[in-house]
């Protein structure tokens, strides 16, 4: 099933309150009827480190966000700033950020 939505991530804020990048990639492959090893094989890590991301005990790096939106054909903006949220929260600081692509 391939949406062709396009996702924001305040539209997603809005509707979900706020998610981890593990709760969206864990909605995404499911919304996409993708096994965790599918999609692990699709942004370029193991099923172990995607089972880790996706409950919370892994972040992930808004570098290696930006390429997992790419694999996965989704705006970089929106998994960029999932990632620093992630950041921002473990880090216990109350921060909103906002990211725009540049060009």
């Amino acid at each position: 099933m391939n949406t062709k939505r396009k996702y924001g991530s305040k539209d997603l804020e809005k509707r979900l309150g706020a998610l981890t990048i593990g709760e969206f990639l864990k909605t995404w492959r499911m919304t996409e009827e993708m096994t965790a090893k599918e999609l692990s094989g699709k942004i370029g890590i193991s099923t172990q480190n995607l089972c880790d991301i996706e409950k919370g005990r892994k972040g992930v790096s808004p570098a290696k966000a930006n390429e997992m939106a790419k694999a996965l054909r989704l705006p970089p903006t929106l998994l960029v700033k999932l990632a620093l949220d992630s950041e921002l929260r473990d880090a216990g600081l109350k921060f909103t950020i906002e990211i725009k692509s540049v060009a």
